[in-house]
């Protein structure tokens, strides 16, 4: 009896065994089974067993950290190989992230490697005549879909360059990150001395009228204010030539080196030049060495006017710092067209090596997508290139990125080829030599002519 006892409770326990190991064999089966379908997404997708690498430049990050501005906690760009390989079953996407330091040689040395299929490339023209990338034209042709009208007014234009034994300018690269120069003020400081804000275009004359009336004792707080502030180091070529385009004149004109010929000692450059040397007055000491406005962006700001300004300075910080609506935002100044302003920003291109262009092609629509380019926005506070951003709720929270935008339709200065090489240089080291008073304007104008001249004909 005790026998039959004992075999019948075997005999359940057994069968309760396997019921349990058929339901575990189940849980696996249907675990196993997503990560089968992922397999079978890998191997059998439409981008199946397709890889590539894209490399990045700035403050990246592969994984969630924390804004050092901000103190929140930032996504990191995991999430846009998630949702790329998500939307192209079967293919797998890598990146190269690098910082801005260094950049250019690093790039070369990538190019040159044959290390990634696609590049964030602010220097596309100089890479585009190496006959190392890709031109896009028949891929736009061929992808009805794809509209480059979604971009912002001249950003497809402005990133035109010519390619390899061409003299016609032709797309190398799409608009990734937007970038764009203005005068930013403070409206408070503006309200202290009872002075209208600057208008949407100013002129050379408004900003040096109100600059002078805002330089001297605040009358409200006591204390000492400056109308205005511009940089007279590492951009203030670029400043320079942007008071020349207010005039109707420019830096020069052509783009293949051999076409190339500078202005750098026209009227226009001289008036803007002797317009800066006489705004020093209005100025704290230490423009040539990037000093004097350590204060701008607090609650204690003691400058007006800001020349020469980008967004990264500006929309961020200003928001992060509860300034936001104590910052104004106006144009720089334009010629007669309404055009005027550096060019800046970042395209995104495809290596000639690489062995998945289309996939390649791919990942530059991703790029360029609301996913992608909402990610850089709301992220990293990185500068969108497409229209849609100016109907986003998180844009609308910082109007200051409306004015950005309007920033970025209609620069006229090419930071490429020129301004990232010796010319550039020469005319910013000149620039110091008459704000220092080593030399006169005029003479600091026609040495900066004669040495480029000199440089471009001999290179």
């Amino acid at each position: 009896m005790r026998r039959g006892i004992f075999s019948r409770t075997t005999s359940l326990m057994l069968m309760v065994m396997l019921l349990l190991s058929a339901a575990l064999v189940g849980c696996s089966s249907k675990s196993g089974g997503s990560s089968s379908e992922a397999s079978t997404s890998k191997s059998d997708g439409k981008w199946a067993g397709q890889k590539i690498k894209v490399m990045m430049i700035g403050d990246f990050a592969m994984d969630d950290k924390t804004d050092p501005i901000t103190g929140q906690k930032t996504k990191g760009v995991k999430v846009l190989k998630q949702e790329f390989e998500k939307q192209h079953p079967g293919a797998t996407v890598d990146f190269v992230l690098m910082p801005w330091e260094g950049y250019t040689e690093k790039t070369q040395a990538m190019i040159t490697s044959n290390e990634a299929d696609v590049y964030q490339m602010p220097g596309v023209a100089d890479f585009a005549p190496q006959d190392v990338l890709e031109p896009l034209q028949p891929y736009i042709d061929k992808d009805p879909d794809f509209k480059l009208d979604k971009f912002i007014d001249n950003q497809v234009d402005g990133w035109k360059v010519l390619g390899p034994n061409s003299k016609e300018l032709a797309i190398y690269g799409l608009p990734f990150l937007g970038d764009a120069r203005f005068i930013s003020y403070d409206k408070k400081i503006f309200d202290d001395w009872g002075v209208d804000y600057l208008s949407d275009h100013p002129t050379m004359q408004e900003v040096a009228e109100k600059a002078k009336k805002m330089t001297g004792t605040n009358p409200k707080t006591g204390k000492k204010n400056y109308g205005i502030w511009f940089r007279g180091d590492w951009s203030s070529a670029f400043t320079l030539i942007d008071l020349a385009e207010g005039q109707n004149g420019q830096w020069g004109t052509g783009f293949a080196w051999e076409d190339v010929k500078f202005n750098f000692s026209s009227p226009e450059m001289l008036n803007g030049l002797n317009w800066l040397v006489d705004m020093q007055k209005y100025a704290p000491k230490g423009l040539v060495s990037n000093q004097g406005n350590e204060k701008w962006l607090s609650k204690d700001n003691n400058i007006a006017i800001m020349l020469n300004q980008g967004p990264g300075d500006t929309v961020k910080p200003a928001y992060t710092r509860g300034l936001g609506d104590r910052i104004g935002i106006a144009q720089e100044f334009k010629n007669s067209e309404g055009k005027g302003g550096l060019f800046a920003g970042s395209p995104i291109v495809i290596a000639k090596s690489s062995k998945n262009k289309d996939l390649a092609w791919e990942w530059l629509k991703f790029a360029t997508s609301d996913f992608a380019q909402k990610y850089v926005y709301e992220e990293l506070g990185l500068v969108p290139a497409v229209k849609s951003a100016t109907e986003w709720a998180s844009v609308k929270k910082q109007p200051l990125m409306l004015q950005v935008f309007e920033a970025m339709k209609t620069p006229i200065t090419p930071r490429y080829p020129w301004g990232s090489s010796q010319p550039r240089f020469t005319l910013t080291s000149e620039v110091e030599a008459a704000l220092t008073g080593k030399r006169s304007p005029e003479e600091a104008l026609k040495k900066a002519q004669k040495e480029s001249t000199d440089w471009v004909n001999n290179r």
